[in-house]
Order: structure tokens, then C-alpha cells, then sequence
């Protein structure tokens, strides 16, 4: 990556009302790490992360079938990092490949969670995770059941904070109603999908949230799985992520290339383009920085296959003060896709 000292210093924020500071920028081993990438280049790309500030990494137990959660414990105990200066989260629900029979290996079950997270923790070589999140909701569990066995994770010392994914706003408002309810602890941070391309949930559905309980978010795919980049605006590179497709996701992101959405996607992100020129720089670090320019993201989790990835990825820490008023209007006036505020009728 090169000196860090050409870096901008990395800023931190509390996660939502918590005490916890998370690093505006974050490392997650979705698709890549245990997968697609070498473990030694997983590892160089984690170092590199941790050099520039970032002391937020987040995995789950179904990246790529529990190897991704090896691989990020791994280089944990490899760089000797010591336990108090990084924030580490996982995901539970989708299971791993380490249940012979598919029958409570899975879903928001309190066995599910409590043995879906002692294994995650083995995997990581770790005796906590600073942040544990119920990957979706599990229409099948009685909510009061997952929100009391992630507080009692939470009362026996395996994690500090519990949070949801692509949870929407009712259930994760029922989710802090039971806790209020039976005095308990509730969900502190919410992991969706947020980016130039998909605003609704985070700018409209979750607006209430915010302000009710504290939500904070650590929002996933900044740059819409590579979209952003302007990579694909003329096709697909033979050495992106999609191309080499060797895991179901990205293989099924790559059988809809070129459909009415990837389409849209792509004019929308060359039209940006002009807007990323006026500031000195590419649409991918114009799309970061106006990520994280929402105050309500406490961090924006990025991906990296590549050592320079990380420093670009940070590198957008320079442009959030260009991001003026004007200029958001702009992207707002060229995307015209910002979402209607919610009204409030007293």
C-alpha cells in the first residue's frame, strides 16, 4: 500500500448511542476472504486496513462456509494485534458447514444463536465479538426469543452489543419493544445495504429509528458490489469479481449482467462521472465519501482482493468537506432517486 503517512487520518464515530467507537471505515471478509482470495493476500489486506486506522473488521459465519471467520482470527494471532485495540463482529443465521443435518443449523433459534456463536468464536480463536449480528430476521422464531438469548450472549461475556441485518424498520422496532418491555437490551446497530444506487431503507424506512432509539448503521456494498467503481460502465473486465465467479452470490450476480436493472445501474453511475471529475477524482471515491457523509452511518464496511484497494477506500476521507451542500444537491438532482421524507401527521 506504501506509506500510511500519505493516508488521511481515519475518523471514528460512536456507534449509534452506544459507547463504542467504530473507524468510519471498516474491512469485511464478505465473498473474498476463505473464498476468492488467498489467505496471505486476505492477511496483507488486513494489515493494511489496520495501518490506516481502520480497527473495525466484520465477518459472519456464512462467509464462505465458516473459512472466512478462520482466516480474519488468523491474522489476528499472525500480526498479534492486541484484543482491545480492534472492534471484531460477526453474523449468525445462515449456518455453516459445520452441521452434519440442516435441521436448528440455521435461523434465529435460541440454540441456533448461542451454538452458532460459540462456534463462530472457535473459528476466530477469540473468547468475544465486540459486535454480534442476527444476519436477517427469522420470520419462524418468536422475536422475544432471539432478543433474550442475545442478551443472555450478551450476559455471558460472548459479545458486547447485538445488532440485525437487513432487518426492516417494524421488525426491528418489535425487536426494541420486547426488550423495553422485559427490561432488556436491544438491538444497538442495524447492517443494511447503503450507496448511490439504494437509499430508500436507510434515508426513509429506518428515519424514525435514529431518533427513537439510537440506531446506528454499519452499512454494507458502498459501491453496489463494484457498480460504483465504474469498472462495468463498458462491460465486464475479465479480472473483476464477477468474471471469476467461484462463489453462489457472485455467480448469480453474474448471470444478470447486463439486465434492466445492471443497465440502469450503470448509466446512473456514468452519469456521475462528470460530478467525480469536478472534485479530482473517480466515481468510486465519490461514492464512498458520500456514504459516510450521512451522519447516521457509524461505518461503511468495504471489501479489498487488493492491497491498494484499502488506501483508495480511505483515500475518500479527503473529499468529505468538498461535499457541499451544493454539490449533494447536485448528485441528488442527477440520480433523482432521493427518496420522499416521511411525513409526520402531528
Amino acid at each position: 500500500m506504501g506509506s500510511t503517512e500519505k493516508l488521511p487520518k481515519m475518523q471514528y464515530r460512536f456507534l449509534g448511542r452506544s459507547g463504542l467507537q467504530v473507524s468510519v471505515i471498516s474491512l469485511g471478509g464478505w465473498v473474498t476472504y476463505g473464498g476468492q482470495v488467498g489467505d496471505q493476500l486476505a492477511f496483507d489486506c488486513m494489515k493494511a486496513a489496520y495501518e490506516a486506522g481502520i480497527n473495525f473488521f466484520d465477518c459472519a459465519e456464512g462467509y464462505a462456509a465458516g473459512k472466512s471467520e478462520i482466516v480474519m482470527g488468523q491474522a489476528i494471532k499472525k500480526f498479534n494485534w492486541k484484543r482491545n485495540d480492534i472492534v471484531i463482529s460477526t453474523k449468525i443465521y445462515w449456518g455453516s458447514a459445520y452441521g452434519d443435518n440442516p435441521v436448528n443449523n440455521g435461523g434465529l433459534s435460541r440454540k441456533h444463536l448461542i451454538e452458532g456463536t460459540n462456534a463462530a468464536l472457535d473459528r476466530l480463536q477469540l473468547d468475544y465479538v465486540d459486535l454480534l449480528y442476527c444476519h436477517r430476521p427469522d420470520r419462524n422464531t418468536p422475536i422475544e426469543e432471539t432478543v433474550r438469548a442475545m442478551n443472555y450472549l450478551i450476559n455471558t461475556g460472548k459479545t458486547f452489543y447485538w445488532g440485525t441485518s437487513e432487518w426492516n424498520s417494524e421488525e426491528i422496532a418489535m425487536a426494541w419493544a420486547v426488550a423495553q418491555r422485559l427490561n432488556l437490551i436491544g438491538p444497538v446497530m442495524e447492517q443494511p445495504q447503503y450507496n448511490l444506487l439504494c437509499r430508500e431503507k436507510v434515508e426513509k424506512e429506518f428515519s424514525l429509528l435514529y431518533e427513537n432509539y439510537g440506531l446506528g448503521l454499519t452499512i454494507f456494498s458502498p459501491l453496489k458490489t463494484g457498480i460504483l467503481t465504474g469498472k462495468y460502465n463498458d462491460g465486464m473486465p475479465d479480472d473483476s469479481r464477477y468474471a471469476t465467479a467461484k462463489d453462489a452470490y457472485s455467480t448469480s450476480k453474474a448471470k444478470s449482467f447486463g439486465d434492466e436493472q445492471w443497465q440502469k445501474d450503470i448509466e446512473s453511475t456514468k452519469k456521475l462521472k462528470p460530478i467525480a471529475d469536478k472534485l479530482g477524482t473517480d466515481t468510486a471515491t465519490l461514492a464512498m465519501a458520500w456514504v459516510i457523509k450521512n451522519p447516521n452511518v457509524s461505518s461503511a464496511i468495504t471489501g479489498a482482493s487488493k492491497v491498494e484497494q484499502v488506501a483508495k477506500s480511505v483515500k475518500a476521507l479527503d473529499y468529505l468537506e468538498k461535499l457541499t451542500p451544493e454539490l449533494m444537491k447536485e448528485i441528488d438532482d442527477t440520480l433523482g432517486n432521493k427518496p420522499t421524507p416521511l411525513t409526520r401527521r402531528f
